[in-house]
């Protein structure tokens, strides 16, 4: 088996699991704010994240850097 992504370190990690972390490591107030977008500060679930995040790119961008920057430290 060959990897087909050797240089992403968000290969094997799904949106729901890394939105999970990150709620679990800030919680959402705390995630609303570093990331400003409304599917994080008005009324907040993970549902209704992953279906904003994954039509938009720039957010899931922005949430996937936070995950990295985190898990860097």
């Amino acid at each position: 088996m060959t990897d087909k992504q050797p240089g992403n370190p968000l290969h094997g990690i799904t949106l729901e699991k890394l939105l999970e972390e990150l709620v679990a490591e800030y919680g959402w107030d705390e995630l609303g704010s570093l990331i400003n977008i409304r599917c994080f500060n008005h009324d907040p679930s993970i549902k209704s994240s992953l279906k904003f995040l994954r039509k938009t790119p720039w957010a899931r961008k922005q949430v996937e850097d936070l995950y990295l920057a985190n898990k860097a430290r």
